[in-house]
């Protein structure tokens, strides 16, 4: 599964944004990398606010990226190279330009228009604290403020990410309805399925009670029972189409268990796995976090699913050259020092241990050309909310939404036609060695790489689709056997590692010398009869 920031991957009419033209310009590439299906993060009408994900009108296309008639194009030769389309939905809320919310607006304090949100009045003498005390996942508090039509403070509107992002309630008929109804829009025009955005987020508690200090409490919007509901009618409306239509779910859920439940049959077919994300380049996490995914999905049959990188994280490359090699929001800082040579080594290698393991893989779009997270981008420059609301401390999402290099010596290497507008985040001068025009001519790039292992992975001499079965080896080793003839081998330790007796060798991160595996390597192996 590949995944497209439209904004970022190409730009057909040199307007510094990416568009719906320039993925279909690029669909050679992705059929010969090998992908099975592209992921799209949100391309309909938007503000922008938040990268798109503040939906004014799911039912239509940002004009910045092309029309909706393009994105049947878009769908239908994809899928003619054998590419499905899945689409991003964002259930838990809307862009404040979506008609319901400006109609909301417009009716005022008690009226049925604001039923379908959550606007209730202020706490304290004259309303002015927030009605309780639940954060935003952008920084502050969850709650915005309205004005009145004689300029007096009003209600207060509940807003779980940023203010231009009002939270749907969703214990509103309508706002099922509206989303049951978007699904089948984009299965009628040959979506192959839905990524469902911050999917355990999306209900509350109608009290809205404040958030408690004790652990045991339940929490008022976190992966709350109702929710299984609502995606038990989304698979309802999946299975009614011929062919598979599947539903994958952003849940971000350390409870392994808790995660598993969204996965049951009659729900979601696939969950992202964070777990994996976050984990540090450690063997011993690393083979925990495996198998630990492995247990959760095996009771409710689902298949697991591997991501190292996503719009919202920092690069690879970058995360595994630090001394923390783990991810965390909290945790994001400038000035982090980091060593390329030693991210590229580990991203190499990880990529290989990905693509051996059992389940879906995600690859975000840059991954497979080991792009580094820009973190010089000029503060004028940065647009990420987490960003603007943290007061320039947090330095938010950008670094890894940073536009595509396709060819050239020079910015815009290729994303924009010469001549364009300036991408609308600025690319790294030195990326000429970077691009995929020139990774595509040196067989030992981070692109020869990604596409040497898509193509074992299908093939017969592959991984397979069976079991993971652990191999005895040193503890800083983590070896594995997908069938009776395929094994990875990943050394995280410090010192060379002797390989297991095999007939060939398949595929390495990096050079054998004297036939040994050294440190942040992997290779792919046929064993010994």
């Amino acid at each position: 599964m590949y995944q497209v920031y439209p904004r970022s991957f190409a730009d057909s009419n040199g307007d510094g944004t990416g568009d719906l033209a320039g993925v279909r310009s690029r669909l050679p590439y992705l059929a010969e990398l090998g992908v099975d299906a592209l992921w799209f993060n949100p391309w309909y009408p938007s503000p922008m606010a938040d990268g798109g994900y503040d939906v004014a009108d799911y039912r239509d296309i940002d004009p910045v990226f092309g029309t909706l008639a393009e994105a049947e194009k878009l769908i239908s030769e994809a899928l003619a190279l054998g590419i499905r389309t899945i689409v991003d939905i964002v259930p838990n809320h809307v862009s404040a330009a979506h008609p319901w919310f400006r109609e909301a607006l417009a009716a005022g304090p008690g009226s049925p228009a604001r039923e379908r949100f959550w606007f209730r009045p202020g706490r304290g003498e004259h309303g002015e604290l927030p009605p309780n005390n639940w954060p935003s996942q952008f920084g502050g508090p969850a709650w915005t403020r309205t004005t009145d039509p004689d300029g007096t403070p009003g209600d207060w509107f509940l807003n779980l990410f940023d203010s231009e992002q009002p939270d749907l309630n969703w214990s509103h008929p309508d706002v099922r309805a509206e989303h049951e109804d978007v699904l089948r829009f984009w299965f009628d025009r040959g979506a192959g399925g839905v990524r469902i955005d911050s999917a355990a987020l999306v209900t509350k508690d109608p009290a809205l009670p404040d958030l408690s200090d004790d652990p045991a409490a339940p929490h008022p919007y976190v992966d709350r029972d109702d929710l299984h509901d609502i995606y038990r009618g989304w698979r309802r409306i999946a299975d009614s189409y011929p062919g598979a239509r599947i539903l994958v779910g952003e849940v971000w859920m350390p409870d392994a268990e808790r995660l598993a439940r969204y996965l049951r049959p009659d729900e979601m077919h696939t969950a992202f796995n964070f777990d994996f994300l976050a984990c540090p380049w450690e063997p011993a996490r690393l083979r925990t976090s495996i198998d630990t995914t492995l247990a959760a999905h095996q009771p409710v049959g689902a298949p697991a699913t591997w991501v190292l990188c996503n719009h919202d994280v920092t690069r690879t490359v970058t995360r595994y050259g630090r001394a923390d090699t783990g991810f965390g929001f909290a945790a994001k800082a400038f000035g982090i020092p980091t060593d390329p040579g030693v991210g590229t080594r580990r991203a190499r290698a990880a990529a290989l241990l990905t693509l051996a393991l059992p389940g879906s893989v995600y690859l975000y779009q840059g991954e497979e050309l080991g792009l580094p997270e820009v973190e010089d981008i000029p503060a004028e420059r940065l647009q990420d909310p987490m960003y603007l609301r943290s007061g320039g401390t947090d330095p938010g999402r950008d670094g890894c939404r940073v536009p595509l290099p396709w060819a050239g010596a020079a910015p815009p290497f290729g994303f924009s036609p010469e001549g364009s507008a300036e991408p609308w985040l600025p690319q790294p001068a030195d990326w000429a060695d970077r691009t995929a025009e020139a990774q595509a001519a040196d067989p030992g790039s981070m692109l020869a790489l990604y596409r040497a292992a898509l193509r074992l992975r299908r093939a017969a001499r592959g991984p397979g689709d069976g079991p993971l079965t652990w191999l005895p080896s040193a503890p800083e080793v983590l070896a594995f056997r997908r069938t009776s003839s395929f094994l990875c081998v990943v050394n995280l330790g410090g010192a060379p590692a002797e390989l297991p007796p095999h007939r060939d060798l398949l595929l390495a991160s990096g050079p054998l010398p004297e036939g040994r595996l050294p440190q942040d390597t992997a290779v792919w192996l046929r064993s010994a009869p």
